[in-house]
């Protein structure tokens, strides 16, 4: 056995380079099982962030189905999502620079479908009998407080797409997700929710008749509403044409179905079948057959893949090597999934319905790790108050060529998730490895108001944005410092978007953490409420209280007003075409540090969005930020690292 360096933490060379980690990496996506091909979703950070639709033949050849001009990627609600479609016709996708609908028919002519610039389209469904597209729009062109959503058909006939080609179909309701069509044509269900609700707190699921001329008939309301508590999602048609969707009136995101008048639920479990509804065509379950669903659930931080029986009501969990999966898709024979596992990269997974084996289709990084290199995530649950527990994942320091110092013990770097109403999970997360590999400790927080844990662990955060998350966080940190795990004195926290939010309020309102890194945070809750966009315009409503009538309240809560109680290094990361969470937000934060005279560095990147698509940039912010750390907490770097410049 070779005998292992001493060296301080965070010093250490590490296997997980940056340009390793981005070395032929991409995102993955968006499965369609259609017919006897595959599609999916390729985001690749070596073509700028590139969104590709790829196939794979029935001979196994991959090919790139859009033309390298375009870019498969909608910005309805900001985060996307459902931006194309597999039909008869063609392949149909939202291109990101016009926001347009395009047709890519049989003889690979690329037409164009919308016209109205000032438009985005997500969620398609192709209706046959119509020979037309029923899709979510999202209509910009009056003012940005005034976006318009509805659900639209766009007529498929080539006569029409200089003319008449669009047709609103249903409106009224703030939003809309899921349009569904049922087999046999006859009818359309979708969801619907109205501020100052977000999809995960109450949203509506509506059907209607579609008429012989397209039209449609009278909606009547299946489930929820305004003032239910009940937030529906993912509906979808068995081959029978009943409706099943997933809805959490019984606290756990569980499957139901409509039938006859009557809604019941399949299977009541202590487990999630559904995700939060930030993106479109979320897909946590798919019809083998008439009587059987494939679906992925979600339970104590680790997510499964099961057959359910719907005639007898039972549930078979299947034996995989995998703890995270999502986007399922089928048919009678094949499944496909996005998995992953502590130590294997996401990839795309061809299920053998029949032969219970799997054959990897497409990974999302051809990265080699050493698995004596590899921190696996160990769950935690903790004390935060008298009643109730946060979660975590825990990663120790991990590398087969290095031990720490004798006495020394870790920098700790806390996780704080996105959102909020986001999830940490155990897949093999690259930060997290980048870290401990080269000596960090790291803790991936699901505080109060993470998902997962069912609607009871959500709703703690109504209201307390700000208080609970702050105190889950520093509460882990503190639980974690306490076991001897990590230095008390060496804490940090990072997080992006909501979770930068709680970086910042952690910094500012608690003495626990030395260091935090904000990846496009929110500092000013008020600028948040009066400028971000439609779809989150009132997310803090729930979060936070009303606005204006609660605005002295905002300003409790704001990190930008409490920059006295703030007394240690920060470093930002914005991007510039941020729509989200403006970069104004990042700015007055550290031109407040500045004055105050507290270390500050800010890194902006143009052509970036909430969220960083480019390879260069990403490269640039993981070493940025490990710099950062290392000034901060008193080591030297390994690898030679652009130097991080203090405002």
């Amino acid at each position: 056995m070779t005998q292992k360096q001493k060296a301080a933490f965070g010093s250490w060379e590490s296997p997980v380079t940056t340009d390793l980690m981005l070395q032929d990496s991409v995102g993955l996506g968006e499965i369609t099982v259609f017919e006897n091909e595959i599609y999916w979703i390729e985001m690749r950070p070596q073509e700028k962030g590139r969104y590709v639709i790829v196939k794979q033949t029935v001979d196994g050849e991959h090919i790139d189905v859009i033309p390298p001009e375009y870019n498969a990627r909608t910005r309805i609600h900001e985060y996307g999502g459902g931006s194309y479609l597999i039909t008869e016709k063609g392949v149909v996708f939202t291109n990101f620079n016009d926001q347009a609908l395009y047709l890519i028919d049989e003889n690979n002519n690329c037409i164009r479908l919308t016209g109205e610039e000032s438009c985005r389209y997500a969620d398609m469904i192709y209706d046959k009998f119509n020979n037309r597209l029923i899709c979510v729009r999202e209509d910009h062109s009056l003012k940005e407080t005034e976006v318009k959503n509805t659900i639209v058909a766009v007529s498929l006939d080539e006569s029409l797409f200089d003319t008449d080609k669009e047709r609103v179909l249903v409106e009224g309701a703030d939003f809309y997700s899921n349009p569904r069509l049922s087999h046999d044509g006859k009818s359309l269900c979708w969801i619907s929710w109205n501020h100052p609700n977000m999809p995960w707190d109450n949203t509506c699921l509506s059907v209607t008749e579609i008429k012989k001329d397209g039209g449609l008939g009278e909606f009547f309301h299946v489930a929820g509403g305004d003032d239910k508590n009940e937030s529906l999602c993912q509906p979808m048609w068995s081959p029978e044409n009943i409706l099943y969707f997933v809805t959490d009136k019984n606290n756990w995101w569980n499957l139901y179905r409509a039938s006859n008048n009557k809604v019941e639920c399949l299977l009541e479990m202590d487990a999630e079948f559904a995700v939060p509804q930030w993106s479109f065509r979320e897909a946590n379950y798919d019809f083998v057959d008439e009587n059987n669903i494939l679906a992925i659930y979600r339970q104590n931080g680790l997510t499964y893949l099961s057959k359910i029986n719907v005639s007898e009501k039972t549930i078979e969990t299947l034996t995989l090597p995998y703890t995270d999966l999502e986007s399922v898709s089928c048919n009678d024979k094949t499944a496909c999934f996005l998995a992953a596992s502590p130590t294997e990269f996401p990839a795309i997974i061809e299920y053998d319905l029949e032969t219970n084996k799997t054959k990897v289709i497409r990974k999302a990084n051809n990265l080699e790790l050493d698995e004596e290199n590899i921190s696996i995530g160990e769950p935690l649950s903790f004390p935060v108050d008298e009643k109730n527990n946060a979660h975590a994942f825990f990663y120790r320091p991990r590398n087969k060529m290095f031990a720490g110092l004798k006495g020394e013990k870790p920098p700790l770097v806390v996780m704080s998730h996105g959102g909020p109403t986001g999830e940490s999970h155990n897949g093999i997360k690259m930060v997290a490895q980048f870290f401990s590999s080269r000596g960090f400790a790291v803790l991936d927080v699901n505080y109060g108001g993470s998902s997962g844990y069912g609607r009871a662990f959500r709703q703690p955060l109504n209201r307390e944005w700000g208080v609970v998350d702050v105190n889950d966080c520093s509460k882990a940190a503190l639980y974690v410092a306490e076991q001897g795990w990590a230095d008390k004195e060496r804490l940090a926290i990072r997080g992006g978007s909501a979770g930068g939010f709680t970086t910042l309020a952690s910094l500012a309102f608690t003495d626990v953490f030395k260091a935090g890194a904000s990846h496009y945070g929110v500092s000013d809750l008020e600028a948040l409420a009066k400028e971000t966009h439609k779809f989150e315009s009132r997310y803090l409503d729930s979060l936070i209280g009303a606005y204006p009538e609660e605005q002295e309240l905002y300003k409790q809560r704001s990190p930008i007003y409490s920059i006295d109680k703030l007394s240690c290094p920060v470093i930002f990361f914005q991007g510039l075409e941020d729509k989200i969470v403006l970069p104004n937000q990042a700015e007055m934060m550290v031109n407040a540090l500045k004055e105050k005279g507290i270390p500050v560095a800010y890194i902006a990147y143009d052509g970036e969005q909430h969220g960083f698509r480019q390879a260069k940039n990403i490269k640039r912010t993981l070493e940025a930020e490990l710099y950062f750390y290392s000034t901060i907490f008193n080591f030297e770097c390994f690898e030679k690292i652009e130097p991080v410049r203090f405002l």
